[in-house]
């Protein structure tokens, strides 16, 4: 029995880079570009009537930027992840888009192999965004967090003496390999507690996980 491909949405106001995407990912069998569209309102129009698993969102566009558009299409049941597409590393855009309900985002000259493998990351419900450059978004950004920030305690009581350390290693941008080494635990060990961890305090993923623990107080910029 086939295995159904991953379904890709491009959403680029540049052609030749929408072409360049749909080469690279129609070029893999267990991925396929399923409709494209060239700003966040021809995106959502689209994606009304066209499935797709994944959106591939270029952030800066006509009519309808891809932070707004990222928006209004999580609304939506059964909604796509979306990863955004990003010219700089730190795009005061991409951190609007996180918090939109973007999974991550990419930077839109990454290799194709890291193309790849973040439209299978964020398929199998994961975020694409490395941990490291994550905390260097959210530093660089610290100034739009709210200053009547939610106290620590509110948000964090469920969690466990073990979990607070594994969400302070997340946010360290530390992988699950670098968590386990620091904390002498296994990786599967460190997936189950970041699992338990989103559960408890009803996030999607780890993006969203350093971003609250930012907002509320739990860590802040440029701590170690």
């Amino acid at each position: 029995m086939s295995v159904q491909p991953v379904r890709v949405f491009l959403v680029d106001d540049q052609q030749l880079v929408r072409a360049g995407f749909r080469m690279v990912i129609d070029s893999q069998p267990d991925l396929e570009v399923v409709g494209e569209a060239g700003d966040g309102d021809a995106a959502l129009h689209t994606l009304a009537v066209t499935a797709a698993d994944v959106v591939l969102m270029d952030v800066r566009m006509p009519v309808l930027d891809g932070v707004e558009a990222t928006r209004r299409l999580r609304t939506r049941d059964d909604a796509p992840k979306v990863i955004v597409l990003t010219t700089f590393d730190l795009d005061e855009y991409a951190f609007a888009a996180i918090k939109a309900g973007a999974s991550g985002f990419l930077l839109k000259d990454a290799p194709p192999p890291t193309l790849l493998d973040a439209v299978r990351t964020v398929h199998s419900g994961d975020a694409v965004v490395a941990p490291s450059t994550t905390k260097r978004l959210l530093e660089r950004f610290a100034g739009h967090l709210p200053e009547d920030a939610t106290p620590p305690d509110a948000v964090w009581a469920e969690l466990t003496q073990r979990e607070h350390e594994i969400v302070r290693e997340v946010v360290r941008g530390r992988s699950n390999a670098e968590i386990a080494a620091t904390l002498f635990v296994t990786e599967a060990t460190v997936k189950t507690h970041i699992g338990r961890v989103l559960a408890k305090v009803g996030l999607r993923d780890r993006v969203q996980l350093v971003v609250l623990a930012y907002e509320t107080g739990l860590v802040r910029p440029g701590a170690s």
